[in-house]
């Protein structure tokens, strides 16, 4: 089966659109598009596209608000293509979290290699790579994740949770986050599933929230995996 890359256009230009929807077809992408910033970010929740070009002056809501929205809820490249081209508005679109950023006009030629270049830096390493954080080992392609050589005994959404920390070792992943990417619940409304599968896990990890090991909660933000013996000896200085 030939898996295609997916792009979401968010653009509410037709012309511009189109134009570009055709011309990402034809260079070999997926892809979609939406004339609307709401109906844009529902495309990227519901097609987990691998990319997302999106206009700043949207009809419906802020081109900057909605890269806010969509970096609350996945961390999927964003390309952004505007007129806009100040200093101080490309300062505060990267800041707010976007990879990239082109102004118009552009050629399609031009958009395909800021596309493969975000996707590249997106995807450093083989997505069913096996990750390794201290006595820690996670391999996705097997589901099978061991501690210190034995095989914990995890149901689906356990393993899930614990390869999404894994594979961001060191960094915080906030609950909403989690919520959509393990459960597809980006809205939040869902912190009580995530503190009780983190309870499991914690347990199966051989520790707790009092004397955590593994896990770290960062207390308002979200939670972190982090290899203990590298707290320990000190390794981690952003260990709470």
């Amino acid at each position: 089966m030939i898996v295609m890359t997916t792009v979401v256009v968010v653009e509410d230009d037709a012309p511009i659109r189109a134009g570009l929807l055709r011309s990402l077809s034809a260079l070999g992408y997926e892809a979609r598009g939406s004339a609307t910033g709401l109906e844009g970010l529902s495309l990227v929740v519901d097609s987990h596209p691998d990319a997302v070009l999106l206009d700043l002056g949207l009809p419906d809501i802020d081109g900057l608000d909605l890269l806010r929205m969509i970096r609350a809820v996945s961390t999927v490249p964003v390309v952004v293509i505007t007129a806009r081209d100040d200093d101080d508005q490309i300062v505060r679109t990267l800041d707010a979290g976007a990879d990239d950023y082109v102004v118009k006009p552009f050629s399609a030629r031009q958009v395909d290699a800021r596309v493969r270049a975000v996707l590249r830096r997106a995807r450093p390493a083989d997505a069913g790579a096996v990750v390794t954080v201290g006595a820690l080992r996670v391999d996705p392609a097997s589901r099978v994740a061991t501690l210190g050589g034995r095989e914990l005994d995890l149901n689906r959404k356990e393993f899930d949770l614990l390869h999404v920390l894994a594979a961001r070792a060191g960094r915080v992943v906030t609950k909403r986050q989690l919520l959509a990417e393990v459960w597809d619940q980006p809205y939040g409304g869902g912190d009580k599933t995530v503190d009780v599968h983190l309870s499991w896990l914690r347990k199966k990890l051989g520790e707790t929230a009092a004397r955590p090991r593994y896990l770290r909660t960062v207390h308002g933000v979200g939670v972190r995996l982090v290899d203990p013996d590298a707290v320990s000896a000190g390794r981690d200085e952003s260990a709470p």
